[in-house]
């Protein structure tokens, strides 16, 4: 069956997409601040081509406007979250030197390689940022978490 370029896929739809394209799909969660109304970083899951006709799923999150991410890892294909197989996810490209960009450089990336950017979206890979320093982590602790009344 054949889907349009910009339809989102299920989890298991974008598995088979990547196996048999060798590209990729992605699925981007915000992480709302304390006030639940303002996204302070993002989770990203992404299903990329291993190289042999199957799929690895890589996680990454991490704030806004920071180099730093809380996490950078692949995903066991047995032991996926069953919050990540409900996400949608859109048809793209990756490259994994696009993993030393910040996170919203990343799905900007993301969104262009899917043909999906929104004219008036920022191009925040072009704007000067500053960096935090190579030792320095987003706790992870914050990914997720519900505040507290």
């Amino acid at each position: 069956m054949e889907h349009p370029e910009h339809e989102r896929l299920s989890f298991d739809q974008a598995v088979e997409y990547v196996c048999a394209s060798g590209k990729a799909a992605f699925a981007a969660v915000p992480v709302f601040g304390d006030d639940d109304e303002t996204a302070e970083g993002a989770r990203l899951f992404v299903i990329e081509g291993d190289g042999s006709g199957g799929h690895r799923v890589r996680f990454m999150a991490g704030p806004f406007f920071s180099a730093a991410l809380a996490a950078n890892e692949l995903l066991a294909h047995d032991e996926m979250p069953a919050r990540v197989r409900e996400l949608q996810f859109m048809r793209t490209s990756f490259s994994e030197e696009w993993l030393s960009d910040q996170i919203q450089v990343l799905i900007g990336r993301l969104l262009r390689a899917a043909g999906m950017a929104a004219p008036g979206m920022p191009d925040y890979g072009t704007t000067p940022g500053r960096q935090a320093a190579p030792e320095v982590a987003f706790p992870i602790a914050r990914i997720g978490r519900v505040p507290r009344p």
